[in-house]
């Protein structure tokens, strides 16, 4: 098992949480429903990402 290709998904996955919670503490206080957005965003981003396969080197 090699973990460089999981990389992106974890990578996906930070960047829409990072940004969801940003948006959300724009008034310094996440709500339930901020909270459930995010992970919304979490499992979205880590799922989309995940299905989509690594191009092989040799492709262009």
């Amino acid at each position: 098992m090699k973990i460089a290709k999981y990389w992106k998904a974890v990578v996906a996955a930070v960047v829409a949480g990072a940004g969801s919670l940003s948006t959300a503490l724009a008034d310094d206080t996440i709500s339930a429903a901020e909270g459930w957005l995010t992970l919304a965003a979490v499992l979205a981003a880590l799922g989309f990402t995940w299905a989509v396969p690594n191009r092989d080197k040799g492709e262009s």
